[in-house]
């Protein structure tokens, strides 16, 4: 039997910057299976990227339909277990290794955030390591909820005495000293679920990150994140956010509303197969009509398979009029969450859209109109060896998931906690558990 710690996710020693890394990232969707292995080397800071200490050179990849999903998280365990095992076949063929563990990212399970502030006393008078880790416990005994799983534990900024916004406070002097604690969590049982469906395909979870953050780290040039961001991933079955602001991941939101819904509705409403709707939407679907789109007429299979029955015929604008106002849901939901989070406080942040669902044609122009900001359509920055079909903002979070060990260094967890959760499988905790044993 397996033991995970219930009241945090696994978390990934971070990748020294000096040395070279073999990472695998997989991004297991409502509608598809990403899996990716790249090598992470040493190299100078970039300009558009300089928080980055390694390049990214992608050596396998593999993209699967999946199964057994719904809303990011797991309702059929065998068949989502299934697809897992081929998509990693087929990336570990690709690249010539033998994974043993991953880097997970996580869409369903009602993401959120949360900001605590804790504060203690001085008794030295200067900052030391000790009087930090006394400060990031404390905020992070708040993070602790019933049925809730914390996926990141970030602190945002430091605060000594009368002054704030401190990035690295060692050795600095004062009296009080206080931390500012960004917690992202997800129902635990989305996360054990996810966690069971890897474990079950013989492989570790070395971290599991929330999807719209890996997005940011993937989709996002450092300016961007300084002046402030808002990344929206548009999935099949769920839209996350993430904030940037001042170059840190500050807020995290989701709901379960995404591109599938979209291709439903375009199955009812043209009264075509949900297949069929996919496909008609991926090659036509648009969210602005044009003049000539009342003329322009697209053939809709018949749902049935009876060949006597004739395929009808719609108009491009037809399908604009039953795409468009779920499109519209989905962003002006986006837009009023965001509103309710630290984004608000950013009049001139942009928004940058990811995931499958933002290749409608026309959907960064709608969104503008929406959130009243400039938006672009973000795709991977960075990434070498990376397939033209994966270039795309589709693959922004699997990209991402090969970016985060750089980041990893930005987390803190506190390992002496001692709720835990049964998976029900066994692996790679005994190597978590030697790790933290040795850390700390």
């Amino acid at each position: 039997m397996n033991v995970v710690r219930f009241n945090l996710t696994p978390k990934m020693k971070p990748v020294s910057p000096r040395r070279a890394a073999v990472v695998a990232a997989l991004d297991i969707g409502t509608s598809k299976i990403v899996c990716m292995i790249a090598r992470l080397e040493p190299q100078a800071p970039q300009d558009v990227l300089r928080r980055r200490s390694h390049g990214v050179r992608v050596l396998g990849f593999s993209h699967i339909a999946a199964s057994g999903m719904k809303a990011g998280s797991v309702v059929d365990l065998v068949s989502a277990e299934e697809m897992v095992r081929q998509a990693i076949d087929i990336a570990e063929s690709a690249a010539g290794v033998q994974l043993e563990s991953v880097v997970v990212s996580l869409s369903g399970g009602r993401p959120g955030s949360e900001r605590f502030i804790a504060n203690i006393e001085l008794a030295g008078g200067a900052v030391t390591d000790g009087d930090r880790a006394r400060v990031l416990a404390a905020a992070s005994r708040h993070s602790v909820r019933d049925g809730r799983a914390v996926l990141h534990s970030l602190p945002i900024g430091y605060a000594l005495d009368a002054a704030t916004g401190i990035r690295e406070p060692r050795g600095m002097l004062g009296q009080r000293f206080g931390v500012d604690m960004h917690m992202v969590t997800a129902d635990v049982a989305t996360v054990r679920n996810l966690m069971l469906t890897i474990e079950r395909s013989h492989l570790g979870v070395e971290a599991m990150v929330a999807s719209p953050y890996v997005a940011g780290l993937a989709a996002l040039a450092d300016d961007e994140a300084d002046l402030g961001a808002a990344t929206i991933d548009l999935g099949a079955g769920t839209t996350t956010m993430a904030v940037f602001s001042g170059g840190r991941f500050v807020h995290a939101d989701g709901f379960a509303l995404g591109g599938q819904h979209v291709t439903m509705d375009l199955a009812r409403g043209l009264n075509t197969r949900i297949a069929d709707a996919e496909r008609i939407k991926a090659i036509y679907g648009s969210v602005l009509t044009g003049g000539s789109d009342e003329r322009d007429m697209i053939t809709v299979p018949p749902v049935g398979d009876d060949e006597r029955e004739p395929p009808q015929f719609v108009s491009r604008a037809a399908l604009v009029r039953i795409i468009k106002p779920r499109v519209e849901e989905i962003l002006e939901m986006a837009r009023d969450r965001l509103a309710k989070s630290p984004f608000a406080a950013e009049p001139r942040a942009r928004v940058v859209l990811t995931g499958g669902a933002s290749q409608l044609a026309g959907i960064a122009d709608l969104a503008a109109r929406i959130f009243k900001r400039p938006v672009r359509i973000g795709r991977p920055l960075g990434l070498s060896g990376l397939p033209d079909a994966a270039k795309g903002p589709a693959f922004a979070v699997a990209a991402g998931l090969l970016v985060y060990p750089q980041a990893a260094h930005l987390e803190h967890f506190e390992p002496r906690r001692t709720r835990q959760l049964m998976t029900g499988t066994g692996g790679y905790m005994a190597r978590v558990g030697q790790w933290l044993r040795e850390s700390f």
